[in-house]
């Protein structure tokens, strides 16, 4: 107890989160699809395709179901579908942590000017959130990926521009918290600028929230993104992405189930990973400030 109260309130946060067990579990997993994708992603640069060539077509073996020479089968153009799936999960998890890098960026920088200077420009800015917040963020990003096009860059910025507006309301809220703490006070009184405060005494302190939203906006740029790669207009073929794997599948739903199951199993337990873990997250910092 002594060594928790001692050391700093990340480190015990750190701590509580590792011995949820159920966080521990979702840890692994997300590590071992991480692992996956910086492997195959690496693995592409250098020419090197495991276990073969992921767009190699042949189509005398269409439609194989799963055996020693292809592990998970093969879709309808004879191509080996773990090969598309090991690199559907570079990409979609690319395409995860960029976008909600470039969320993370906008709604931190809007979310603490509009808290920490209030007034007419905080009235602004959440109007502005407000008016995205009254359109559903998917159809936004449909309508831009459509008149844009559906290249992987613009996918990842159009994710990243719609995908701010929680993260800003969560650290204008925090903001407006911190900004009357002593510590901010006795800055202002030496004469500090408003952005050192900022960036040293105010966001430090508020990270923790902010991380919790990161790891669980990471499952929504997924999400997102095998949303508009099923309905093709996401990453387009032979490009594989775990959301065009099931779209090319659905054809033959009834006669090939594996190129349906196994992304979506990969879908569904890489997104799960991600909600339980900033589930587990949110209660550890829940819990430490709670306990001030």
């Amino acid at each position: 107890m002594n060594g928790e109260k001692t050391s700093s309130p990340a480190r015990r946060v750190w701590r509580r989160f590792l011995r949820n067990p159920v966080a521990l579990v979702a840890l692994v997993v997300i590590a071992f699809y991480v692992l996956m994708a910086v492997s195959t992603g690496l693995g592409t640069l250098l020419g090197v395709h495991f276990p073969m060539d992921p767009n190699a077509t042949n189509l005398s073996d269409k439609l194989q179901p799963p055996s020693l020479n292809h592990w998970l089968g093969t879709d309808n153009l004879g191509r080996d579908v773990l090969s598309r799936l090991l690199n559907g999960s570079y990409i979609s998890l690319s395409v995860g942590f960029v976008a909600m890098t470039v969320s993370l960026l906008i709604g931190v920088m809007v979310g603490a000017v509009s808290g920490y200077f209030g007034g007419w420009l905080d009235n602004i800015l959440m109007r502005l959130v407000d008016a995205i917040l009254c359109f559903p963020s998917f159809f936004l990003i449909l309508t831009a990926v459509a008149l844009l096009g559906p290249d992987i860059r613009i996918i990842i910025l159009v994710i990243g521009f719609v995908g701010w507006t929680g993260t800003a309301r969560l650290v204008r809220a925090e903001f407006l918290t911190l900004r009357e703490t002593e510590y901010v006070r006795a800055a202002r009184a030496l004469g500090q600028r408003a952005f050192p405060i900022i960036f040293r005494h105010i966001l430090p302190n508020a990270f923790a929230p902010i991380f919790v939203t990161a790891v669980v906006g990471i499952p929504d740029a997924i999400l997102i993104e095998a949303g508009l790669s099923f309905i093709s207009l996401g990453v387009q073929p032979p490009q594989a992405t775990w959301g065009n794997i099931i779209n090319d599948g659905r054809t033959y739903l009834l006669d090939a189930w594996w190129l349906i199951v196994f992304p979506g199993v990969a879908i569904f337990t890489a997104a799960l990973a991600f909600y339980l873990a900033g589930d587990a997250l949110r209660a550890a910092a829940t819990t430490r400030q709670e306990r001030k």
